[in-house]
């Protein structure tokens, strides 16, 4: 069969290769498996109450969850396939961001998981016309329950309907995080998304139907959703599984033994944490040959063969538990949603755990390039190479960048429809050259002739405001540091978080504020110098940070902060770069070169 909408995956499975547990789950403790045919009853019986509801092609549904599990993806399936839209959101957003995405979605009904998703759902809601009725995924006493909604699966209905749908019509609209504070929808068709998972489904690491994968990495990020229709089409079982739960001798990865899985950089970061801070426990001759396994991974380069005897030493005593720590099953990760360490890719891929880096938008559906697991496939320290049909382009004219850099443009059958009712946002990052429209990624970067005689794509910034933690998460600093400019005793603030565990903070006291604040505390004024430094002013700003921190989303709060005693100025005496723009904006890159001391001061306590 022809595979051209998304929801065809699920039909194709039960066609070529039917599996008894097609997904899996563990909410208390045993694993609950649902076959192929179990989740095309279940996604027809949601088709089927979404219907008897009223549900019409086009209208939108939105489902959140703190975990991924089967239900996310027989919703899914159950919305899809009679043509109405799926608008997956974030768990940990405030109910604020839910009021704005469901009003502007327009979204009729909403299915949710545990935790506090349904209240903060049901304040959304008060402000929302549109949302007719919450549904949550676990029975809870005066909640709606999920399968109360289900009609008897009327199976001819839903393939009439399943059959009308054109590969080419909206499949999706994603909200991404915007530097207004406001997200824009990105709207995907089947097409977009399609043509990623069928181009890059040779790249999961699975030989076999049947075979066993993670899935944690949250379904509302096109990442792991698209990884999901690829896993459908392999015929593998997929383990929806939390990241809490993953190490351990009772974790995920080990009560699974997955053969291949997706991360983003952090998980990886941990684990490489927790390796290392092992064999700085080790003593005598186990941490030497712990660490000169480790000094062995410094020069190793993808595709470099490891027959040697010092290798094969390394393997036997040190890197075969690194490979049991992750299952001992494992053949390949890819890491993507942010930049992953040359280092960590490089020492996990030396001890026999392979993992290689993507790069895309939730505008790309996402990915643009990625690093493949063949001869010639991959290279350190880039993102891979483009997927068929999707060419790149580095745009050098718009601004003042290195050698050979510039702004990465794409084109191809996965670039989105465009911002669901933002047509000048569309606008915005759409390019003409020559007759051809690019998408304008925001990222800055340089093609590398790499192995193959294939063009590497190498990350070297970020053009956009917006800054990407190591997990992942984008965050728009601009409305956090305008919210804490609020407070008389900050003058000036900049947040920081870019490939970082957290998001942290600079700030530039009120100089005038703080020195009556000090006089109405007791506190001694000598200068702006040493009063960064006490300990009762620096108690002072962290209660500061602590009221508004509730005001954003987890991702989003401060968690450790510098004080600055200089303050940031548009033009500087002693010829310096400046820290401000002409109309007193930041200049981010060179806030961050100057204070580099501070910041790692930050980061390395």
């Amino acid at each position: 069969m022809e595979l051209t909408r998304l929801f065809d995956f699920i039909y194709y499975q039960n066609e070529k290769q039917p599996q008894a547990e097609c997904m899996a789950h563990r909410p208390e403790g045993e694993w609950i498996y649902y076959s192929t045919q179990e989740v095309i009853d279940l996604g027809n019986q949601v088709s089927t109450g979404l219907l008897k509801l009223g549900v019409k092609p086009g209208d939108k549904i939105a489902v959140a969850t703190y975990k991924n599990r089967p239900e996310w993806a027989i919703v899914d399936l159950g919305i899809q396939q009679i043509g109405a839209i799926n608008v997956p959101v974030y768990p940990t957003i405030s109910a604020a961001d839910y009021e704005y995405i469901f009003n502007d979605a327009e979204v009729k009904y909403c299915f949710v998981g545990s935790g506090d998703l349904y209240e903060k759902t049901e304040i959304a809601q008060k402000k929302v016309p549109s949302l007719k009725q919450i549904f949550t995924f676990d029975k809870q006493p005066g909640k709606p329950y999920w399968k109360d909604m289900f009609g008897d699966a009327d199976h001819e209905k839903v393939a009439k309907l399943r059959e009308k749908i054109k590969p080419d019509e909206l499949a999706t609209i994603i909200y991404t995080s915007g530097t207004t504070g406001n997200p824009k929808g990105v709207m995907l068709s089947h097409t977009n998304i399609v043509h990623v998972v069928l181009e890059t489904i040779e790249i999961l690491q699975v030989d076999k139907s049947g075979e066993k994968v993670l899935s944690f990495l949250p379904l509302c990020h096109i990442f792991e959703r698209a990884v999901l229709y690829g896993y459908i089409y392999k015929g593998v079982s997929i383990h929806f599984v939390g990241v809490d739960n993953l190490g351990g001798e009772d974790g995920d990865l080990k009560s699974v033994k997955p053969v291949f899985f997706t991360t983003v950089p952090r998980l990886l970061e941990k684990v490489y944490e927790a390796i290392y801070n092992k064999g700085l426990a080790l003593s005598g001759v186990k941490k030497k040959l712990f660490f000169w396994a480790l000094s062995l991974t410094d020069d190793y380069e993808y595709d470099q063969k490891q027959d040697g005897l010092k290798w094969k030493i390394a393997d036997k005593l040190i890197f075969s538990k690194w490979r049991e720590g992750v299952g001992g099953n494992v053949r390949g990760i890819v890491s993507g949603a942010a930049a992953c360490p040359r280092k960590i890719a490089q020492v996990f891929s030396a001890a026999g755990i392979p993992v290689r880096e993507g790069y895309g938008l939730t505008e790309t559906s996402p990915v643009l390039t990625v690093g493949r697991f063949v001869e010639n496939g991959s290279l350190l320290g880039t993102v891979g190479y483009s997927i068929d049909k999707v060419d790149l382009m580095i745009d050098d004219s718009d601004g003042t960048y290195a050698k050979d850099e510039g702004e990465i443009l794409a084109k191809g059958p996965n670039i989105m429809m465009g911002y669901y009712n933002k047509p000048e946002e569309t606008a915005k990052v759409m390019k003409d050259i020559d007759g051809e429209t690019w998408f304008c990624t925001g990222d800055i970067g340089k093609l590398i002739d790499g192995p193959g005689g294939k063009q590497f794509l190498k990350i070297t910034d970020r053009k956009k405001q917006l800054l990407k933690t190591s997990g992942g998460k984008y965050v728009a600093p601009a409305p956090i540091e305008n919210k804490l400019k609020e407070n008389f005793l900050i003058e000036q603030i900049m947040v920081v978080g870019e490939k970082r565990k957290f998001v942290s903070a600079l700030i530039v006291p009120s100089v005038d504020a703080l020195k009556d604040w000090c006089s109405k505390n007791n506190v001694s004024w000598t200068t702006l110098e040493d009063a960064v430094k006490n300990p009762e002013v620096l108690r002072a700003y962290q209660k500061i940070i602590d009221g508004y921190n509730p005001d954003f989303s987890h991702i989003e709060q401060i968690k450790k902060f510098a004080l600055l005693s200089a303050q940031w100025l548009p033009v500087t005496e002693d010829g310096s770069k400046p820290e401000l723009t002409p109309t007193m904006k930041l200049k981010r890159r060179v806030i961050l070169e100057k204070y580099e001391t501070e910041i790692e001061g930050i980061y390395n306590v």
